[in-house]
C-alpha cells in the first residue's frame, strides 16, 4: 500500500510556517518594544535643510511606468536569445530561422511602440 506522498511535505511546510511566523514577530516587536522619542532634530528636513513645500509625495506621469515596462519586455525577450546563442550549432538552420522570425516579431513590435509614440518625451 502506497504511502501518502503529502507527508513529504511536510518539512517544506513547518520551514515555511517558522519563516512566516519570524518575518512577522521581528516588525512587530519593532514596533511594540522600540523607542519612541521625536525631538525637533529628528522631524527636521533630511539631507538639503530646505523646509518641504507641498506633499512630499507627488504624482509621477504614466510615461515614466510606460518606459520602464518596455525596457523589462525588450530587456527580457533580448535574453531569450542566450539559450538560442549556446544551441546554435545544434539547432542548424531550424532554430536560425526561427530566431529570424523572434527577432522579426521583436522589431516590428518596437517600430509599433515607436510610431505610437512611447519614447517621446513632452
Amino acid at each position: 500500500m502506497p504511502e501518502n506522498l503529502l507527508y513529504q511535505y511536510i518539512p517544506i511546510a513547518v520551514m515555511f510556517g517558522i519563516a512566516l511566523f519570524i518575518a512577522l514577530l521581528v516588525p512587530i516587536l519593532s514596533i511594540a518594544l522600540g523607542p519612541r522619542r521625536p525631538s525637533a532634530r529628528k522631524l527636521s528636513p533630511y539631507e538639503s535643510g530646505i523646509t518641504p513645500i507641498g506633499a512630499a509625495q507627488r504624482r509621477l506621469p504614466v510615461k515614466f511606468y510606460l518606459i520602464a515596462v518596455l525596457f523589462i519586455l525588450f530587456d527580457i525577450e533580448i535574453i531569450f536569445l542566450l539559450p538560442w546563442a549556446v544551441t546554435f550549432r545544434i539547432l542548424g538552420l531550424f532554430g536560425f530561422v526561427e530566431v529570424l522570425i523572434f527577432v522579426a516579431i521583436l522589431i516590428v513590435g518596437f517600430i509599433w511602440i515607436w510610431k505610437k509614440g512611447a519614447f517621446e518625451w513632452e
